[in-house]
């Protein structure tokens, strides 16, 4: 026979567990938070996309199409109103934003136009132009495009654009587009042999300076380039995310 079992247990001593830990989620945050309509960005957008587009149309009007689609300053300004108009539409229809390696790089371009325009063009001798006119239009939209727009387009991914989506690599994928466009100038300046306006740079003019110097210029800038893109990444991840209640 066994021995009855007792009534009364006394307590036992309670066995230490390891708190639970959460194992990591496939699934992104992204996809189980829903975006919401945000409609002040979204218009916000399109004034800048309408002021980038008006611009870039006065100096095509005023000038030389075919050479003033040549310019960076334009090249990258058409590109940001594009970008701008697919971001104004995914925050008016609350879809996810567009990759932070897109719009970072668009940023990249047009703040980069704007620092070359003002340190090395805006005081040369004889005045920069990208149409050949000096006229009122000409200056307010050259003042649109190398200041207006890059401020404005600074501030869309400052306080409206999520945070932390940018890495150190891309900084170097984004270097691709300035790379392309001084083999695409300094070819065009080898097909237009004679023809004063061969270079659409001064600090790239090869009949004026030569390659060494001309070469040495566009390390110079190709640095100060990666320099602010690596800048631009290290700023995303330090900037608090935007406000929601903007929208």
């Amino acid at each position: 026979m066994t021995a009855p079992i007792p009534r009364d247990i006394p307590d036992l001593p309670a066995v230490p567990m390891p708190p639970p830990s959460l194992l990591p989620s496939p699934v992104p945050a992204r996809a189980v938070v829903p975006p919401v309509r945000r409609p002040l960005a979204a218009t916000y957008r399109l004034l800048l996309a309408a002021t980038a587009i008006t611009a870039a149309a006065v100096e095509l009007l005023l000038g030389n199409p075919t050479r003033v689609l040549s310019y960076f300053t334009i090249q990258s300004t058409l590109l940001l109103a594009l970008v701008t108009l697919a971001s104004a539409r995914r925050a008016w229809t609350a879809r996810h934003p567009l990759p932070g390696g897109l719009t970072g790089a668009t940023l990249l371009y047009v703040v980069m136009a704007a620092l070359v325009h003002h340190t090395l063009l805006a005081d040369a001798k004889p005045a920069f132009s990208m149409t050949g006119e000096t006229g009122l239009l000409e200056t307010a939209a050259a003042h649109a495009l190398h200041t207006v727009i890059p401020l404005a387009a600074l501030l869309d991914w400052l306080l409206l654009s999520p945070s932390a989506r940018t890495h150190i690599l891309q900084a170097t994928t984004w270097m691709l587009y300035p790379l392309a466009y001084l083999a695409f100038t300094l070819v065009r300046g080898e097909l237009l042999p004679g023809n004063p306006a061969a270079y659409l740079y001064p600090f790239l003019d090869v009949t004026r300076d030569g390659y060494r110097s001309v070469l040495a210029n566009a390390l110079l800038v190709g640095l100060a380039f990666y320099a602010l893109a690596a800048l631009l990444v290290a700023l995303d991840h330090v900037r608090p995310h935007p406000v929601r209640r903007l929208r």
